[in-house]
């Protein structure tokens, strides 16, 4: 029996018509319509959760959830608590509620319940953040001269991730993805495969990353390679010592500790590599619609979250456009002046 899935009594069918029995038939119904696993699995969990909430109140059946149900059940999101004590992000909370309207919008379309109660509900408004930290160029330079080159540990892989996220911006999950022959050295080119929402893309890489990938396949991939004699994973291009593919976990955890080894007061992982590569393009002149293609991003109001991270810019627009950006302008006092410098040359003492 698969984890999540209830276990029916000895001799006793499992009950299709119930809820849980109904979120079953619509996550095998996600997979036939080639959702990805990811997502398959995210719902498969939230649905869980959604269907031991509503037993806990004795609603078994699809048709005994009203609407009046499901606000409570978002109500209860609101006001939970993670281990921590912390709340519910609002994306988690969104997420969970798009799981049970979705499931419901099947159950409506295919005649199993008479009337979609989710159809109305109220989502959550969930906020859009700006990445906490976004490397410069010398901080970038910096984290990769973390890494050590030691023949004996995983030195030349470390620094080819690195270079790799940096340079294309790739998400974690399709770093773990990228095949040996998915990088095209003579191209200058990376195949992305079955990406998020499914989809492939081919994206540039630079010179600096295809050197150091080269590096790596021809001195410290085979070692590893050869420790899985059936291993039906050899054609991924980052492997672990133990001859299988790194996990986004463990691609995460690897970055943030370069990040952290580096010293430079800022925290992240993959995605802040894939921050700074959107945010160093826009502000090297690069138009924000081929920065969409290199993410990936489907639409473009999510790239758009880079034209507020990128404040180079902007700077240099308010230094020449504004009558009192400047320290030197004329409607600056003399006495203003002097304090204002005064302050600025105590502050850049007090950097050194």
């Amino acid at each position: 029996m698969k984890r999540g899935e209830r276990k029916a009594a000895p001799g006793v069918p499992f009950d299709e018509d119930s809820l849980r029995g109904r979120s079953a038939q619509f996550l095998k119904w996600c997979a036939v319509q080639n959702l990805s696993p990811a997502t398959v699995y995210s719902w498969k969990c939230l649905l869980k959760n959604f269907c031991d909430w509503c037993a806990e109140r004795n609603v078994e059946r699809p048709s005994d959830v009203t609407r009046q149900l499901l606000e409570q059940y978002q109500t209860g999101l609101f006001h939970r608590r993670k281990k921590n004590g912390e709340p519910l992000a609002f994306q988690t909370q969104y997420g969970a509620l798009v799981a049970v309207k979705q499931m419901f919008r099947w159950l409506t379309r295919h005649d199993l319940v008479l009337s979609n109660p989710a159809s109305d509900l109220q989502m959550p408004k969930v906020p859009k953040r700006l990445p906490v930290d976004v490397l410069n160029a010398k901080e970038v330079e910096l984290v990769m001269e973390a890494v050590v080159l030691d023949e004996e540990r995983h030195g030349l892989r470390d620094r080819a991730m690195l270079e790799v996220l940096y340079s294309t911006g790739m998400r974690r999950a399709e770093l773990c993805r990228l095949g040996l022959y998915d990088v095209d050295h003579h191209r200058g080119v990376a195949t992305i495969r079955s990406g998020k929402g499914q989809k492939d893309r081919v994206i540039p890489i630079g010179e600096r990353a295809l050197s150091w990938v080269a590096r790596y396949v021809a001195d410290e991939r085979p070692r590893w390679a050869a420790k899985q004699e059936t291993n039906d994973h050899d054609q991924v291009l980052f492997l672990g010592q133990d001859g299988f593919p790194l996990r986004a976990d463990s691609i995460s955890g690897l970055v943030h500790s370069y990040v952290v080894k580096a010293n430079i007061g800022k925290v992240g992982s993959a995605h802040l590599l894939r921050h700074t590569m959107a945010t160093l393009m826009l502000e090297g002149g690069a138009d924000i619609r081929f920065i969409q293609m290199m993410l990936g991003h489907a639409n473009l109001s999510t790239t758009e979250i880079y034209t507020h991270v990128s404040i180079g810019q902007l700077k240099d627009v308010h230094n020449r456009a504004h009558p009192g950006a400047r320290l030197g302008h004329a409607a600056l006092d003399e006495e203003t002046k002097t304090v204002l410098a005064a302050v600025f040359n105590e502050d850049a003492g007090d950097d050194t």
